[in-house]
């Protein structure tokens, strides 16, 4: 009987201690967390962001890969604009590559290190791992934590909810919300994979720099088989310059002939190309410019700017500014054209300047989309840095800011150390005390704003707006 009794007590205790296992508690999932850490050679991971940051939602392909001790490749691609970055952490530096436009960008910094970023494993275990007061669940086949936002320069970030796989703890999801809990970030991984091997030179500059994907170059081949080389200042839908991309064109608005100027379309930071010599303006969209100098034809009106064609005696139209029309004979006769709606006319001055400015910096200005409350534009201005020319806007009211953009001639740009800003599309670095200047890049153009009294988080909005103008 005694027998039976201590049988009876050990069986008892193996099925506690099993079901125990079972039901694994926050402790000891933490403690689990905290073992995959301290072993962790390699990851490789692939996923969808999508960023809430802005007025319209940004979504990305993520492709995230490390490399103890400190390297890391990160892709960022938006493959509604057709834009790819790649971050880049080596034993050289942080780089943010542009491959297709061969340019680069070089941080004087030790990022990630106490810089969480979202796409980043060890950014997510550690904010698990320092919040005390996390709230843990367990949904399906995952452990979810609701923890702190723990992302510097970052403050709308208040909260985010990690859902981690229960049998290897990688990541699957990341939700991360303000303080209303509007949620500003969302990342579904589709692959996450320890121990992955990577090659040598993944995490080589030059390599990434040349092995972007060779099938995005079919979509620049000429159609007809005949190359047209299009006038210099004349920007393509994307943003870039026609008459070579790293290099400021001239103050030019010659014509591409009248098929080129029918198919360019007149939007975001496209410039309007001339038919029939420079005498007839560019077409807007969908309708084709009059080439045989016989009627008028509209001047370009949709996006932030069609650059004069005829000589810039037609005023461009921009999104808060409608120029006239040019008489297709080339006389320069100026018809005004009705303010676009809910935007007030700025004159013919205004739209010239931004002309202007678009041709000599040899790429189309790109306006950010946000602009705090109590805030205008108040000029646009071309200026000249070194080798290089560029545009500058000016913004004054509550706050006073102005935004440089530029093409840089080198295809590498070093800055100065200062504080790494995730911008959610791209990384940027914040240099100064009493006045802040962020710069990044992006589509091959460096920007950088600059302020005095502009509040952080009002610093990153706009950056973060510059993404949805870009390419459009």
């Amino acid at each position: 009987m005694r027998r039976v009794t201590w049988i009876l007590a050990i069986v008892m205790s193996a099925a506690l201690l099993l079901a125990g296992c079972g039901k694994k508690d926050a402790g000891s999932v933490v403690k689990d967390l905290d073992h995959v850490i301290g072993k962790l050679e390699s990851y490789q991971g692939t996923g969808r962001m999508v960023l809430q940051t802005g007025q319209e939602p940004q979504e990305y392909q993520v492709e995230v890969w490390y490399q103890q001790p400190h390297y890391y490749r990160i892709s960022l691609t938006n493959e509604k604009k057709d834009i790819t970055q790649v971050v880049l952490r080596n034993d050289d530096g942080v780089f943010v590559l542009t491959p297709h436009l061969h340019k680069s960008f070089r941080f004087q910094s030790d990022w990630p290190e106490n810089q969480g970023q979202v796409y980043l494993f060890q950014s997510l275990a550690q904010s698990i791992l320092l919040d005390t007061e996390r709230q843990f669940t367990k949904d399906g086949n995952s452990y979810v934590f609701d923890v702190a936002a723990n992302y510097a320069n970052s403050g709308q970030m208040a909260r985010q909810k990690i859902w981690l796989d229960q049998k290897s703890l990688a990541p699957q999801k990341v939700e991360v919300s303000d303080s209303s809990s509007n949620v500003l970030v969302k990342l579904d991984f589709t692959q996450f994979e320890f121990g992955k091997k990577l090659e040598k030179d993944s995490f080589d500059m030059q390599r990434n720099m040349t092995s972007w994907d060779l099938k995005s170059l079919d979509k620049d081949a000429p159609v007809s088989g005949t190359a047209t080389e299009p006038a210099a200042g004349t920007a393509s839908p994307d943003g870039k310059a026609a008459a070579g991309k790293d290099t400021p064109a001239s103050v030019q608005a010659g014509a591409v002939g009248k098929d080129a100027a029918a198919d360019t379309p007149a939007s975001g930071a496209n410039a309007g190309a001339a038919a029939d010599g420079g005498k007839a303006p560019a077409a807007s969209p969908g309708k084709a410019a009059a080439a045989d100098g016989s009627a008028k034809a509209p001047a370009a009106a949709a996006g932030s700017g069609g650059a004069a064609a005829d000589a810039g005696k037609t005023p461009a139209a921009s999104g808060a500014s409608a120029g006239g029309a040019a008489s297709a004979s080339g006389t320069g006769d100026k018809q005004p054209a009705p303010a676009a709606a809910g935007t007030a006319a700025t004159g013919a001055a205004g739209a010239d300047n931004k002309a202007a400015a678009n041709s000599s910096a040899g790429f189309g200005l790109i306006e950010p989309s946000y602009m705090p409350k109590g805030v205008a534009q108040q000029d646009i201005r071309d200026v000249k840095l070194g080798e290089n020319t560029g545009i500058m806007v000016r913004y004054q009211g509550t706050y006073n800011y102005t935004l440089l953009e530029v093409a840089p001639q080198t295809q590498t740009v070093s800055v100065l150390p200062g504080d790494i800003v995730d911008l959610g599309y791209t990384l940027g670095v914040v240099t100064g005390d009493e006045k802040k200047t962020l710069t990044w890049t992006y589509e091959g153009i460096e920007f950088r704003l600059a302020t005095a009294d502009l509040p952080h988080d009002e610093l990153v909005k706009i950056a973060q707006s510059v993404a949805e103008e870009a390419g459009k």
